[in-house]
């Protein structure tokens, strides 16, 4: 399994930007997908989790302001971020997971100026 973030960039606060993550096979085949960040010098930590029952899970701090979606035909799953904030920034990676592996993508940097 392949998992190909992209969509980071630079943007100011108050600004939005979409994360993609495109999968090698349908997102039907995961039991979770999620998207994780890690900022400079923290640890790793749960963005939102996309579970079966189609309900996304956000963390509290990003609620309200980012949106998980998906698009099967085209194997992806979407992080809309919108009103971004300083903290905000970080690398972004999404992760999948099947009751046989769990895979990551790559990463792709989102860095929010003030």
């Amino acid at each position: 399994v392949q998992l190909q973030a992209s969509g980071g960039g630079l943007v100011q606060a108050g600004g939005s930007l979409r994360l993609s993550c495109a999968a090698s096979e349908s997102i039907y085949n995961f039991n979770h997908i999620s998207w994780y960040r890690q900022a400079p010098e923290k640890q790793r930590e749960l963005v939102v989790k996309f579970t079966s029952d189609g309900v996304p899970d956000y963390a509290d701090s990003v609620k309200g302001r980012f949106f998980f979606s998906t698009d099967v035909a085209k194997n992806t799953v979407y992080l809309q971020m919108n009103r971004l904030k300083p903290e905000d920034t970080a690398v972004y990676y999404c992760n999948a997971q099947q009751t046989w592996g769990n895979y990551w993508g790559q990463g792709t940097l989102v860095t929010v100026s003030s």
